[in-house]
């Protein structure tokens, strides 16, 4: 299905380490769309990243690392501001993320700065994440969704320090039903449904996307696996497999750049047993994820994925 576009952010992390027994902050490229973007290359899809990139030093390791990733830059945009941090600290294997930088570099795509024709030509589009809350780029994706002619891939991928008071959640509430809408594909983590639909069982909330709109809604449970909802069947628990976890940053990503990569290879599946499997299959390369540290950097190949969960 030729490549993917995936429309979202860049940034840089700090995360929080310690040397000679001192606290100091590690470099490490990230925003969640770019780890979805490293992850379906590196999978063997063909993508492209769409977003705004700073004018600085940082900004030109972004570009370089993406490009050493396989990740095409066709449609990212250089804006004149400074790249945008995300200071993470760590209190278990699950990262807690704190952003800065105003106005963010990855906020300032505009509806105008898309390439027409490279978002038309997808096979797949994901828009999604923390972009969503800037105006001009949630314009942008709104653009993007309207040109796509193939799949559509949604992940809102919350980050609750993002937003300012109950009205902020209520229109991001509103942002997540309008593009499930039209989904082929809604990914979002438990803490995402805990956040956006309160009280509700994960298996509900599944139910509830493919009610908007979305063909098939999938609900990661970390540890615990999946929820998947597909035509056709009841939402279904996909287990997730064992193993040794050191670092959850990108898992989540990782799911959905595995799925984004088999959508690419194969299209949509017939059967829920397809999605099933697929999920599964993505549950193991958000588990070999989990044993390296780092989000991007720990994004596996579909042979390193296989050989390490054989039998």
């Amino acid at each position: 299905m030729g490549y993917a576009v995936v429309l979202g952010e860049a940034l840089v992390d700090l995360l929080d380490a310690e040397c000679d027994g001192e606290p100091v902050y590690r470099q490490a490229i990230g925003g969640g769309p770019l780890n979805v973007a490293v992850g379906v290359a590196r999978l063997g899809g063909d993508v492209q990243f769409v977003g705004s990139l700073g004018d600085d030093v940082l900004a030109g390791r972004i570009r370089a690392f993406l490009a050493d990733a396989g990740v095409g830059l066709a449609g990212a945009v250089t804006v004149p501001t400074p790249t945008a941090l995300a200071v993470a600290t760590f209190a278990g294997p699950e990262p807690d993320f704190r952003f800065y930088g105003e106005p963010p570099s990855y906020g300032l795509l505009t509806a105008g700065d898309l390439d027409a024709d490279l978002v038309a030509g997808a096979g797949v589009l994901y828009c999604g994440s923390i972009v969503l809350l800037q105006p001009s780029v949630l314009a942008a994706a709104r653009r993007a969704w309207s040109l796509a002619t193939g799949l559509r891939v949604f992940d809102p991928n919350v980050r609750p320090r993002l937003l300012d008071g109950p009205a902020a959640l209520a229109g991001l509430r509103e942002v997540v039903a309008e593009f499930a809408a039209g989904a082929h594909l809604v990914k979002l983590s438990t803490a995402d449904a805990a956040l956006l639909y309160p009280g509700e069982p994960v298996e509900g909330v599944a139910a509830y996307l493919r009610e908007l709109g979305a063909a098939t809604a999938v609900v990661t449970l970390g540890a615990a696996g999946a929820v998947v909802a597909a035509a056709g069947a009841d939402p279904v628990r996909v287990p997730a497999p064992k193993v040794r976890a050191v670092d959850a940053t990108g898992a989540g990503d990782s799911v959905m750049a595995a799925l984004v990569a088999d959508l690419l290879a194969d299209g949509e599946p017939v059967e829920p047993a397809g999605w099933h499997e697929r999920v599964a299959f993505a549950l193991r390369v958000a588990g070999l994820v989990c044993e390296s540290p780092g989000g991007a950097t720990a994004m596996p190949t579909r042979a390193e994925v296989i050989r390490r969960f054989a039998g």
